[in-house]
């Protein structure tokens, strides 16, 4: 099986991306892929993806560079920078923050006519992640990439404090948290701190593991949108509802937060172990298999009081929940299955042996599109294709690479279970 994840990763993901993800005439990479990966239906180019894009192109020349990852750096080298160029030149505000999108020649756009182009805090978290590890790979050092990263990265973090940071396409109802926000805060400095060494980067580290440890865990449960006040209601279906890929993709980013903070409630490999069994067992379809995108607090489908949004009309979070719970979504079972390796590697936990096989038999078996192919990313509760992409238009550059990168690199260090 660990030669299996080298295999996919080099034959099928990472051909079938570098063939058809970077744009060399306009600048930056097209992800607006229909789900099968075979039409481009459209030429925009969404800020969010093109971060992403520029961590995987560093991390894969890093890799490539470093000896155990069998493939030519220097694509990858290149379309790294370019694609940092591309964002840094076409979609950097005024005011710091990201354009949301732009058009496929690099000119933002309002995603919705008089909702302004900064529209999702994520963009900037993802663009600092990307130029982050861009930094770590040493590639076009005039442009010092990691500092840039760390001044986007805090100038976010500094906003998500201050409130009312927008977050589309997942906006969060008033009176709730959002398991997202530190989430994405600990990851992306984590990266920023391995490219910097920076104080400030270690220190969001460790208040976004403080802040998950505090309002987002309880016990074994990892609680995606807790009551922080009125109008929040612990018995709505928001209170109420579970994500597990969420849970289970941040345990790895704990994990890696450890060479940071070092010792923590929730660095812990039992207890990150523990978390991720819970998540596993509320999330698991019995039916179909695979991992359901949405579940309720005891598993099954997501139940409980549904309140009006702001604007009197149905809130469009609850509506997705509804709509969506039962989809078998890629990101959810590429980070399902890197994290049971990993947590594995770290505890030797019998149970988790067991869901490592569950969960990548599942996965293997039904997502990859074919020999030189990626995969078909949405999929219904049978595991059947399904139109349409999810959160963004597109198709997804980063989490099944990222995954099987990680995968392949616990194999070349002989960590596998």
């Amino acid at each position: 099986m660990a030669q299996r994840y080298l295999d996919h990763l080099v034959n099928d993901i990472l051909p079938w991306w570098l063939a058809h993800g970077p744009d060399p005439d306009r600048g930056g990479v097209r992800t607006c892929w229909d789900n099968l990966g075979q039409q481009l239906v459209s030429d925009d180019k969404y800020t969010w993806s093109q971060g992403r894009w520029v961590w995987l192109a560093s991390a894969v020349a890093g890799a490539a560079e470093d000896g155990w990852l069998p493939v030519d750096p220097g694509p990858w080298r290149t379309t790294a920078v370019a694609t940092a160029h591309h964002v840094a030149d076409h979609a950097m505000l005024t005011d710091g923050s990201t354009a949301f999108v732009t058009d496929g020649d690099g000119t933002p756009y309002e995603p919705t006519p008089g909702g302004g182009l900064h529209t999702s805090i994520f963009a900037d978290f993802f663009v600092a992640l990307g130029w982050a590890r861009l930094g770590r790979l040493g590639a076009d050092p005039d442009r010092d990439w990691a500092a840039r990263a760390e001044r986007l990265l805090v100038d976010a973090a500094r906003r998500v404090a201050a409130g009312g940071v927008r977050t589309d396409p997942y906006p969060v109802p008033q009176g709730y948290g959002s398991w997202a926000l530190p989430m994405i805060t600990l990851g992306v400095a984590t990266e920023v701190h391995l490219a910097t060494g920076s104080p400030a980067s270690a220190d969001l580290v460790r208040s976004a593991a403080d802040e998950l440890a505090v309002r987002h865990v309880s016990g074994d449960d990892a609680i995606e949108m807790p009551v922080l006040g009125p109008p929040g209601d612990p018995e709505s279906l928001l209170a109420r509802h579970r994500t597990p890929g969420h849970a289970l993709e941040c345990l790895w980013f704990l994990d890696d937060a450890r060479q940071v903070i070092g010792e923590h409630e929730l660095t812990d490999p039992a207890r990150l172990a523990a978390i991720a069994r819970h998540a596993l067992r509320i999330g698991w379809d019995e039916e179909y298999g695979g991992l359901l995108r949405y579940v309720d607090a005891a598993g099954g489908e997501p139940v409980g009081a549904v309140a009006p949004g702001s604007d009197g009309g149905p809130d469009p979070y609850v509506s997705l929940v509804q709509r969506t719970w039962s989809t078998k979504l890629w990101w959810i079972h590429s980070e399902a299955t890197l994290a049971c390796e990993l947590l594995l590697s770290r505890t030797d936990d019998p149970e988790l042996a067991q869901w490592r096989d569950r969960v990548r038999d599942w996965t293997v078996d039904v997502f990859p599109a074919g020999p030189g192919q990626e995969w078909v990313q949405n999929r219904d509760r049978a595991g059947d294709p399904i139109g349409g992409t999810v959160a963004l238009p597109v198709k997804d550059p980063m989490h099944v690479a990222r995954a099987w990168l990680r995968l392949a690199e616990l194999e070349h260090r002989g960590a596998l279970r």
